[in-house]
């Protein structure tokens, strides 16, 4: 690319920044909401997030069967495109 085309780049970027700037404005959510919001994120503490961690087997666990899974939704993907896909 040429330094003119990444200038004309970067200054039709930096003009739509200002615009949208200027469009967009900053509002403060209610005070209910927030406090609701709150309420519902739970964040463990750090001893149990670390015990969830140290344990290894059922980590494992969780990634053979996510890894499961997905391979699971490929195959059943594409039976399905070499069924229905080569039909023009």
């Amino acid at each position: 690319m040429s330094k003119r085309k990444i200038s004309s780049e970067t200054s039709k970027l930096d003009e739509l920044e200002t615009r949208l700037a200027g469009t967009l404005r900053r509002i403060t959510p209610r005070r209910d909401f927030v406090h609701g919001l709150r309420g519902r994120i739970h964040l463990p503490p750090r001893e149990e997030i670390a015990f969830r961690l140290h344990d290894w087997e059922r980590l494992l666990l969780v990634f053979g069967g996510v890894v499961s899974g997905t391979l699971v939704v490929l195959t059943v993907a594409r039976a399905l495109f070499h069924l229905f896909g080569r039909r023009t």
